[in-house]
């Protein structure tokens, strides 16, 4: 059978001559001499232009600094603990951003939704004390939650007014100051032992610490006014120097409940000894660690607001 494959295509036999070149195409001019591939000098092997593109492209990258001493696994390690720190650093300003819209939530947003709530407390009180017969205004027994009179304290502002709320639990302090279930009334001989937050929640008891013995704490109701006193020595300014031994102010752990007894500081069980009041609140400021509480004693009766309906007197002391 005929070979018919061109000379330059045939596959050169073991041992024989090699095969013809390929005959030059017509029109093309022969390379120069620059293009012709040169032969390394180390090897002797043909180097065309493309190898040593390739081969100055490689020097360039091992001689580039901090690329030349790469360790596959040091790379690896390093962006690990990138990572890790960047993730804990994120967790951590995320924590941070949470604590500090909860602090101005306690301390600023309930302050403002407790003083809408105290001003809807207070129109629906007076509202409810107009439609009631005089004959029916006494105060005798509050149930649970349900706003029964209303505090003022001088010492706090002169528009400083709260409406008290019947119970301490907390649905109740979010509103306003609470009154202890079963202590003593407005008026009543025992102890009127009133509850309220020191921060936030309307902060109505933020600068109890600022009393002074012989500040009046004035308890309005449906018909009457009721002056108490803060206990201590007004002269003086002593808040331990009362005759009757009980303190005007003093700090005490949670757990010391005597100070809401019938005679604040004696068993609970022990008849009262006269009418005070009790103011509970936390202490120190941002914290509940402790409890802050102010005793008072009832200065005078009733006054009836029938005769005075702008207030006692004791509510325009300087």
């Amino acid at each position: 059978m005929d070979d018919r494959t061109q000379p330059w295509d045939r596959v050169p036999e073991l041992g024989g001559p090699p095969p013809r070149s390929r005959p030059p195409v017509p029109g093309a001019s022969a390379p120069s001499a620059a293009e012709q591939p040169a032969a390394d000098d180390a090897t002797g092997d043909v180097v065309t232009e493309r190898d040593r593109s390739w081969q100055s492209w490689g020097e360039a990258w091992s001689d580039d600094d901090g690329h030349e001493d790469w360790d596959d696994d040091a790379p690896r390690g390093r962006g690990f603990w990138r990572s890790a720190a960047l993730g804990v650093g994120e967790l951590l300003v995320t924590a941070g951003m949470v604590l500090l819209l909860f602090v101005v939530y306690e301390v600023y947003v309930t302050d403002f939704l407790t003083a809408q709530k105290q001003d809807e407390l207070a129109t629906e009180l007076r509202e409810q004390w107009a439609d009631e017969p005089a004959d029916a205004r006494s105060l005798t027994q509050v149930e649970l939650g349900d706003a029964f009179g209303v505090l003022r304290i001088p010492r706090l502002g002169e528009d400083y007014t709260r409406v008290i709320l019947e119970g301490t639990e907390e649905k109740q302090l979010a509103q306003g100051p609470g009154h202890y279930v079963d202590s003593a009334l407005p008026g009543e001989q025992g102890n009127l032992a009133l509850a309220g937050h020191r921060v936030g929640k309307g902060s109505p008891f933020l600068e109890l610490d600022t009393m002074r013995p012989g500040d009046p704490i004035v308890v309005e109701t449906a018909d009457s006014w009721f002056v108490y006193r803060m206990l201590g020595d007004p002269a003086t300014g002593d808040v331990d120097a009362d005759p009757s031994g009980i303190p005007g102010r003093q700090i005490v752990a949670p757990t010391d409940v005597q100070v809401v007894s019938p005679t604040p500081n004696a068993a609970a069980s022990a008849a009262p000894t006269g009418a005070y009041l009790t103011l509970t609140t936390c202490h120190p400021r941002y914290s509940a660690r402790q409890r802050m509480i102010i005793h008072a004693r009832l200065d005078g009766g009733a006054i009836s607001k029938a005769e005075f309906p702008d207030g006692p007197d004791a509510l325009y002391e300087s």
